[in-house]
C-alpha cells in the first residue's frame, strides 16, 4: 500500500465524515471524488466501500450520544431497568426504518441499477435543495409543534420514516437531508429533526453495511481491508467534528445555505457527467 492510496483513503473518509450528517448528499460528493481520484481497487469492492465506510461515521453517533440511546440504566439498589423515554425512542426510530428496510432489502440492487447515475445524482440533489429553501421560507413564520424527541409520536416517525425511503431510492437525496425535510415539513423543530435523524442512521447503517459485506463476501485482499480500516477511522473523527458542527449551527441559522449548496453541487455533478458521457 503507497501513501498515495492512505491518503486517497483518507481523503475519502473526511468527505464521508462530513457529507453523511450534513443535508448535502453523500453520494453526490462520492461520484465526484471517484472521478477525481479512484482508488487502486475492484469496482465490486468499490461499492461495498462507500457503503461500509458509514461504520465509521455511525460510530462517532454512538459514541457522542450514548448516555441518550442507551436504553438500560439501575436503580438506588442497583437492580437493572429500562428507560421509558429511550425505550420509546427506539421503538419510534424502529418504526421509522421499517419502511426504508423493506425497501433495501428487496429492491435494493434494482433501484441501484435503474438509478445510480449522474443525471439521477443531480437531479435529486437540485430538487431536494430548492425543496430545502421553499419550506425554511414556509416556516419562518410558523412555529414548530414537535420541540423534544419525547414528544414525536409513533406515527410521525412513521411520516419520518416514508421520506427516508426517498433516499433509499434516489442516490442524491440525501438520508439526512430527506428525514429532516420531512421532520420539518410536519412541524418538528430543526434540532429535533436532526438528533432523530442521527439516531436514526445508527440501525440503517449498521443494516447496510451489513448487506453490503454479505454481498461482497470476505475475500478482501490485505490493502483492500487497511483502505476500508483507514477510510473508517477518519470518517469517525470527521463525523464528530461535523456532527457538533451541525448542531451549534441550527441553533442560530435555518437549512437555506444547505439547499443552496445542494443546487450548485448538482449543477457539478452534471457538469461531470458531460465530460464522463
Amino acid at each position: 500500500m503507497t501513501i498515495i492510496d492512505i491518503l486517497k483513503a483518507i481523503v475519502f473518509g473526511i468527505v464521508e465524515g462530513v457529507t453523511e450528517w450534513l443535508p448535502i448528499s453523500s453520494t453526490g460528493h462520492m461520484i465526484i471524488l471517484k472521478q477525481i481520484m479512484p482508488l487502486n481497487v475492484s469496482s465490486e469492492f468499490m461499492d461495498m466501500f462507500l457503503v461500509v465506510i458509514q461504520l465509521g461515521a455511525i460510530m462517532a453517533v454512538v459514541v457522542l450520544f450514548w448516555k441518550r440511546i442507551w436504553p438500560f440504566g439501575r436503580t438506588r439498589s442497583g437492580a437493572i431497568r429500562v428507560k421509558k423515554q429511550t425505550a420509546k425512542l427506539w421503538g419510534n426510530i424502529l418504526i421509522a426504518c421499517l419502511p426504508a428496510a423493506v425497501i433495501g432489502i428487496l429492491w435494493d440492487d434494482v433501484f441501484e441499477k435503474l438509478f445510480y447515475n449522474y443525471l439521477c445524482v443531480a437531479l435529486a440533489l437540485i430538487i431536494f435543495g430548492i425543496l430545502f429553501i421553499v419550506v425554511e421560507r414556509h416556516n419562518e413564520d410558523l412555529r414548530p409543534t414537535v420541540n423534544k424527541l419525547s414528544e414525536i409520536t409513533f406515527q410521525t416517525a412513521l411520516i419520518i420514516g416514508l421520506f427516508q425511503v426517498i433516499a433509499a431510492i434516489f442516490p442524491g437525496t440525501s438520508r439526512s437531508g430527506a428525514t429532516i425535510l420531512g421532520a420539518l415539513l410536519i412541524g418538528v423543530s430543526r434540532k429535533t429533526a436532526t438528533e432523530f435523524t442521527f439516531f436514526l442512521a445508527i440501525p440503517v447503517m449498521f443494516g447496510a453495511s451489513l448487506l453490503k459485506i454479505v454481498k461482497f463476501g470476505f475475500g478482501s485482499t490485505g490493502m483492500e481491508v487497511a483502505t476500508l480500516l483507514i477510510g473508517m477511522v477518519m470518517a469517525f473523527i470527521v463525523s464528530i467534528i461535523a456532527i457538533r458542527f451541525l448542531l451549534g449551527y441550527i441553533k442560530k441559522h435555518n437549512f437555506k445555505a444547505f439547499g443552496w449548496y445542494r443546487i450548485a453541487l448538482g449543477a457539478v455533478v452534471l457538469i461531470f457527467a458531460a465530460i464522463a458521457g
